[in-house]
């Protein structure tokens, strides 16, 4: 495989990249962990490293596939309610896909949940895993004191602290695609919302704040599948013609919302790992107004970007500070931090250390 100018001059590393079975790669409309999986193959590739993507048969990658079972998503859409069991046998048939070619990697790179730390044994030490979800619950207590030497590359400093230390094996911010969002004007006269409809997001509350600063609000993202009844019961009754909901949007249709907003509401109230659209908003030049909960003082710089707020009353106050920011300095620093160039060469030297280890 010819990697291009940039490829590092030091021998090529075999990795797999083991995504999730829920959504192909990239996703089609929404799914942050896919996108992030492929991003970080192409750029990964492009450093001249050998990438091998584990990932569902109906995705559409220009790295080697490996997986002969379409996603969840596409069995539903093929067969309608599906047994609950299946994203179980999806999962047993990717770890024994990789189980088959184990010795063929140098590194393993999981970006799933837990099957894979028993199936990897003494692999472990030249593995990663990136956990795209909180640390700070029951489930991953017990998994971490179950595999305490399971290397896990948290995707932000504040994650970081909720690892125990024997898993921590260092901090990488994610990226995206340098050109996949162009940067906009902000001229639509409206403020932004992109993310699940469930109480961790607080769309509820993005609306609220919207209508105390007299700013229309479009709303964008999926009904959350494990939260159903939140949609109905706490943001329809708050829609209307200056608060809609356009439903999931893919790249196109979600980078013209957000470079026509004049701010994103990232109204969170969990401890957020890491907040994909504040960056994704950033590739738009669109500043970012965001609650002081998890990883958010690590992405938004303080009236640079956007502003970390600790209520809704400073959040109207915010927003009208951040109508005036650079939008092009916003659009500037997302190309200095979060592009998926940097995201690939911080785990290729993460991949060295645990060679090297």
């Amino acid at each position: 495989m010819q990697a291009n100018s940039t490829a590092d001059p030091k021998p090529s590393i075999r990795v797999a990249q083991v995504a999730p079975t829920i959504f192909p790669v990239p996703p089609k409309d929404h799914g942050g962990t896919e996108r992030v999986i492929h991003d970080l193959s192409i750029a990964l590739r492009d450093l001249g490293v050998e990438v091998t993507l584990f990932a569902p048969a109906d995705s559409a990658t220009d790295v080697p596939l490996v997986g002969i079972w379409p996603s969840l998503l596409s069995l539903e859409a093929s067969h309608g309610q599906v047994p609950p069991s299946i994203p179980a046998v999806l999962e047993a048939a990717r770890m024994e896909d990789l189980r088959l070619r184990l010795d063929a990697f140098d590194i393993v790179h999981c970006h799933g949940e837990f099957f894979h730390a028993a199936l990897l044994g003494e692999r472990r030490r030249h593995s990663l895993t990136t956990i795209h979800w909180r640390v700070d619950e029951l489930d991953r207590e017990i998994f971490f004191r179950t595999f305490p030497d399971l290397p896990v590359a948290a995707i932000s400093a504040a994650q970081a602290a909720m690892l125990p230390a024997s898993n921590r094996a260092g901090v990488v911010h994610h990226g995206i695609r340098r050109d996949r969002y162009a940067m906009g004007d902000g001229s639509g006269g409206y403020l932004a919302f992109v993310g699940r409809m469930t109480d961790q997001k607080r769309p509820d509350r993005a609306i609220r704040v919207a209508r105390a600063a007299g700013r229309p609000i479009r709303l964008a993202g999926t009904v959350d599948v494990g939260n159903p009844t939140y949609f109905e019961r706490e943001v329809r009754p708050l829609l209307s013609a200056e608060a809609t909901y356009v439903g999931p949007l893919g790249d196109r249709a979600k980078g013209e919302l957000l470079g026509g907003a004049e701010a994103l509401l990232f109204p969170v109230d969990w401890p957020e790992p890491f907040g994909l659209v504040m960056i994704e908003a950033m590739a738009c030049g669109t500043p970012v107004v965001a609650w002081d909960r998890g990883s958010v003082r690590e992405v938004v710089e303080d009236g640079v970007t956007g502003f970390v707020v600790g209520s809704e009353e400073e959040a109207v106050a915010a927003l009208a500070r951040a109508r005036r920011l650079d939008r092009a300095a916003v659009r500037r620093r997302f190309e200095e931090r979060f592009t998926a160039e940097r995201m690939a060469t911080d785990y290729l030297a993460l991949y060295r250390r645990l060679l090297e280890a």
